[in-house]
């Protein structure tokens, strides 16, 4: 196999892969390039970072909804679509996207190539749908851009050690152009969406929300896990583990947006809480009349893992007759998987049974601020009980305090909790 230009992501140092001065990574979300008329505005804001003096690679979602069409027309020729062939599908959307910026730049007078994932270099392992980047072999970029082209990539996949293209699962742009930022020594990532930053909760619930001109790693891990769509888990934390400042900003203006970044001297005097998220994706599920003795948690949840369901929050309650109730929560999305397992364990551990709510949310403050400041809990809860709203479940990081609720007091509970912070009020300092 001949060699190519070998950036590590992550084993290699990036020490060991110079930056090259003004590289610039934008990556473009669906919404922005969701029509002819948006991808011509994505690609005059493309040239117009080339003309400020920016080595620009660009990374394109697909076009709007294109994915999930795509992923219903699988559904529509087999109830249960080929992995592999799957992926060759799916991963065509982003390509169209860059395909058609790349000619939109050529009529503005500049030069453009766009690459597919695997054309760009990136390798992934080799599970198909839901793969993980494991190396960028960036030569091919960096040979486009010594020619002074513009750089458009496809998000969201390449090719696996087994040489197959694969997709990187929900989020795999984001995930995409931080790898890229990290391999070609990038200063920063411009995440351009349809919303202008990261907000202290929601503006569709709460109309007085404010943007947040910074905030740290942690604090944006915590939201992204907690609800918070603006940016996928994976990427945030491939973005701390390389040192890579990203920008979330709108595509539809020049306003400046978040920038999200290791805590520094700037942010030390910032708010103690940085927002409010919800989410209404997980169910609840209580086994209850478990048998009070050890390994009994371990049985359920190591069965649960070995089929790949995601368990969030847990809580376990003993009572006085010796009897445990085990509840935890798990998204919606896996509970059809989870059945037949709680089943079967139940039966196993000499349980009494286990039932399932799909109708809760969970509601999450988060701020770095409240490592160290008591109380933060008590003026949570005592705003949820203001508004007679019932805490089903509780759990909490240093910098977060997670709480269930009903699903149809969810819109109320961000309020109050928001109210109660005064975050319409906060400030923070920017990046």
């Amino acid at each position: 196999m001949a060699t190519a230009d070998y950036e590590a992501v992550p084993s290699v140092p990036r020490e060991e892969s110079p930056p090259r001065v003004g590289t610039v990574v934008m990556k473009f979300g669906g919404s922005s390039v969701a029509d002819p008329e948006k991808l011509k505005a994505v690609a005059r804001r493309i040239v117009a970072a080339r003309e400020s003096g920016g080595r620009v690679v660009a990374v394109l979602s697909a076009m709007g909804d294109t994915t999930d069409e795509l992923i219903d027309l699988a559904h529509q020729v087999s109830p249960n679509p080929d992995p592999r062939e799957l992926d060759m599908l799916i991963s065509v959307g982003e390509r169209i996207s860059c395909a058609l910026a790349a000619m939109a730049i050529h009529d503005l007078g500049h030069e453009a190539i766009s690459l597919t994932g695997s054309q760009a270099g990136i390798v992934t392992d080799t599970v198909h749908t839901k793969a993980k980047i494991v190396d960028i072999r960036a030569r091919r970029i960096h040979e486009a851009l010594d020619e002074d082209k513009i750089v458009l990539v496809a998000g969201f996949q390449g090719v696996s050690t087994g040489l197959e293209i694969t997709t990187l699962g929900r989020g795999g742009s984001d995930t995409t152009a931080v790898a890229l930022a990290a391999a070609l020594g990038a200063d920063s990532c411009e995440i351009y969406t349809d919303v202008e930053g990261v907000y202290t909760a929601d503006p569709r619930l709460v109309p007085g929300a404010c943007k947040l001109p910074a905030v740290t790693y942690e604090e944006m891990l915590e939201m992204s896990a907690s609800g918070a769509r603006v940016m996928a888990l994976r990427s945030v934390e491939f973005a701390r583990n390389h040192g890579v400042r990203l920008h979330v900003r709108s595509t539809f203006t020049g306003l400046p947006g978040t920038w999200i970044q290791e805590e520094d001297e700037r942010m030390l005097e910032k708010a103690i809480i940085s927002g409010v998220t919800h989410d209404t994706s997980e169910a609840k599920v209580t086994i209850f009349g478990v048998p009070d003795r050890p390994g009994i948690a371990a049985r359920i949840f190591r069965a649960l893992a070995d089929a790949g369901v995601n368990i969030d929050m847990i809580v376990q309650n003993v009572s006085a007759q010796g009897h445990t109730d085990i509840s935890f929560t798990l998204p919606k999305t896996d509970l059809q998987a989870a059945e037949p397992i709680l089943e079967r364990v139940a039966a196993e551990i000499g349980a009494a049974g286990y039932t399932k709510d799909p109708e809760i949310a969970k509601i999450s403050l988060i701020g770095a601020g409240m490592k160290s400041h008591p109380g933060i809990a008590a003026d949570m809860f005592d705003a949820l009980a203001r508004e007679e709203i019932n805490i089903e479940i509780i759990s909490t990081s240093s910098i977060r305090i997670s709480c269930v609720v009903r699903a149809e007091e969810v819109e109320r509970a961000v309020q109050a909790v928001h109210r109660q912070f005064e975050l319409v009020a906060a400030e923070r300092s920017g990046a």
